[in-house]
This record gives structure tokens, sequence and C-alpha cells, in this order.
């Protein structure tokens, strides 16, 4: 292998007959060899966690959702076209082949976008999209139409990321930039009842563009969430959510099945057991922030208390007495907190400014949810709205910091 990379290379070199080329020859031998180029002078680190191997430790950690999020795909479809569970294998094939389309469509679009402005700016491909053509699909639901991909993260690969000079210099998150392109632009196939109803096959995405699926799943009904905002009654939003299997007998909307993940949602964000595993192995290799998790946890809280205490009003809406153990299981929040507040390059880099981006993202995010009567979810819109604002929180983390020195010092 080392050989044939080295014959290619020479004809991809500066000043070669392919030489513009060579990011796309680059890319697949950084990928499968340790990169030849060292430092040989000035102050450096040895570590063994380069760009690469960071952006493959987060890849790992997202197998856990990812794996859940098919299966659970599968294991839906199942439950509304024959009403009962197959078992493992059948849901888990069927979850395939409804979930790795838009993966494989989400790679093949951004990574075009990718190796595109690669050769035109003469540098190599980044290997940051290996992360944000994961983590975009995850957004989803499974029965976005294959096109809505194409669109979505082709404008998070190029708005979010490469117009402000490519990865490392994007303000905002670029899988959720592609998230809200979408959730604005085609907002029938991103959140309500339809969205786990009919989806769209291989057949129909080559032959018929964007008509209308024809393939239907036969599941009726809405998210958790969406369910527990729109819930109107004697009946707390809670126990509405406890007592739906009541009325759909093959949905059950109980708190442990809503924290192991077998209920509708988006592909990543259905299971919260899912995502603290990844969070474990974030954590623990250093690439995830703790203080950015639990940060956003506190803020969850904190805001869920402040909702239940207006709960009682007139004009209170339903999900205002969610108690905050329930925020935590519905919707995307444990997805959110672990995979997407702690962007290294759109969040808060100190410590301290870790502490307040988590937790202002979590009581945004809440208030939202309880709030906004035509938006239940509100994890996307308080992350992007944040991500503005790392940059300022982190400026006055430092200020602080060098005012109490200064202080220090003078004594």
């Amino acid at each position: 292998m080392a050989s044939f990379f080295e014959q290619v290379k020479k004809s991809h070199d500066e000043g070669g007959r392919l030489g513009m080329l060579w990011p796309l020859l680059d890319a697949p031998d950084t990928f499968l060899r340790t990169p030849a180029t060292v430092t040989h002078a000035g102050a450096h680190i040895r570590d063994w966690l380069d760009s690469k191997r960071f952006m493959m430790t987060v890849i790992v950690a997202l197998l856990p959702p990812l794996f859940m999020g098919i299966w659970n795909a599968g294991y839906q479809h199942y439950l509304g076209t024959t009403g009962a569970d197959p078992g493992f294998a059948p849901s888990f094939w069927a979850g395939l082949e409804i979930c790795m389309p838009i993966i494989i469509v989400s790679y093949a679009v951004g990574g075009a976008w990718e190796a595109l402005f690669a050769v035109v700016r003469r540098h190599e491909i980044n290997e940051g999209f290996l992360v944000t053509g994961l983590l975009f699909p995850m957004t989803c639901p499974p029965t976005i139409p294959l096109w809505q991909v194409a669109v979505g993260v082709s404008f998070g690969v190029v708005i979010g990321k490469e117009v402000f000079g490519g990865t490392g210099m994007n303000v905002f998150n670029p899988a959720l930039t592609a998230r809200a392109f979408c959730f604005f632009t085609f907002p029938d196939k991103m959140s309500g009842d339809l969205v786990w109803t009919e989806r769209q096959t291989w057949t129909e995405f080559f032959t018929k563009g964007g008509a209308r699926p024809e393939f239907v799943d036969g599941y009726t009904g809405a998210t958790p969430l969406l369910h527990a905002s729109q819930h109107h009654g004697d009946l707390s939003a809670a126990e509405s959510l406890m007592q739906i299997n009541q009325t759909f007998k093959h949905i059950d909307f109980s708190w442990w099945n809503c924290f192991l993940g077998f209920d509708a949602g988006s592909i990543g964000e259905t299971s919260a057991l899912a995502c603290l595993i990844g969070a474990v192995i974030l954590i623990a290799t250093g690439v995830g922030s703790y203080r950015t998790m639990l940060g956003v946890a506190l803020g969850t809280t904190l805001m869920a208390f402040i909702m239940n205490y207006f709960a009682g009003g007139a004009n209170a809406r339903p999900t205002m007495g969610l108690p905050f153990y329930w925020h935590f299981v519905v919707g995307s929040m444990a997805f959110a907190a672990v995979y997407m507040a702690t962007d290294p390059v759109s969040s808060a880099w100190t410590s301290t400014g870790k502490w307040i981006y988590g937790t202002l993202i979590g009581a945004l995010a809440v208030l939202i949810r309880t709030v906004n009567p035509a938006y239940p979810e509100g994890f996307m819109l308080a992350i992007l709205f944040l991500n503005l604002f790392a940059p300022l929180i982190d400026h006055y983390v430092v200020q602080a910091n060098i005012k109490r020195r200064k202080l220090a010092y003078a004594r």
C-alpha cells in the first residue's frame, strides 16, 4: 500500500500533471497511514490525538445512538405495519434499509463539496466532515426524503462552514446549521404527525426526484415531545405520556421506554441511554467536555423547575408542568448535550466558559420548549444561538481571570 501511494503521489505533487487534484489523494493516504509531515523547529506538543484520531473517536462515540436509531427505525416500522415486534434481527435489517440511504447521501454529497473546496483552495480535505456527515442524518427523521438530505447537507457544509474558511473557522455547528435549514425550509418533513408515516425509497429518489413518497410505514401519531406539547385535558403532560398506550396499543411513552429509546423521533436522538454511553467514551478519551454536558443538564433542570412553578397559570402551556427528568429523555436533549453542544469549534473553550455555555443552552432550550407553541423542541435553536455568544463568554471569563491575577500580584 505504501509503495502504491508513493507511486501515485509523483503525478499529484506540485508541478505534476495532476497536481491540482492532490487533496483527493492526500485524504485516503493520511486516513490509512500516519502522516509523514513532522515539526522540525519551534515549540510543539507530541500527542497521539491528531485531528483525524480526534474525529474518529467522535465517530466511535456516535455508534451506540446510531445502532440504536437504526434498530428503532425498523422496530417502529414493524409496529406501524404489523403491530408486533418481529425480533432484533428483522428490525435492525429493516432499519438499515431505512437509515443507510440517508447516511450515504449525506456523506456523498457533503464529501463532494468538501473535495471541491479543497481542490479550489489547494489544501487537504479536512476530516471534520467525517463527523458532520454522520451527525446531520442522525438529527433527521428516518422518513426525510433523500433529496432534502442532499440539499440540507450542502447548505450546512457550504454556508455553515466553507464560507467562513473551512473546518476550525466556522461560527455555527455545521450539522445543526444543515438541520435548521431543513427544519425551516421543509417543516412538514422534519416534525409533526406525518414524519413517521411515509418515507421515500431509493427508486423514488432516482426516478421521481422530489415526488411525494409512496412507501407508507403506517405509523401514526406524534413523538413524545410533540404529544406532550399538544396535550389538553385534566391529566398533566407527563401523565398523558404514560397513559397514551391505553389509546394506541402499539405506542408506549413510559419514561423508561423513552430513556431506552423505544419511541419515535430522529435517528440518533431517541435513546438517552445510548447517548450516555457515547458521553462516557468522549469524556474518558478527553474529546468531549464533561463541563459542557453537565452544564446543559444543570440549565435544563433549573429552567424546568422555574417552568413547573408557573405551570398552574390560566395561560400555561402543557409542557410547563413537565418535570426535569422528562425533559432529559424526550426530544433531543441527551444527543444535543453530548454531541452538539460539545463541538470544539463552535462552543466555549475556557473551563468556566463551558459551564456557563452549557447552562445557558439547557435553560434556553427548556424555555423555548415550554413557551413557544409552534416549536416543541428547543435544543437546536438554543445551541445555534449560544454558538454566537461562545467567543463573548470566553472573552469575559479570560478578562475576569486577568483581573483576579492582577489583584493577586498587587499584594
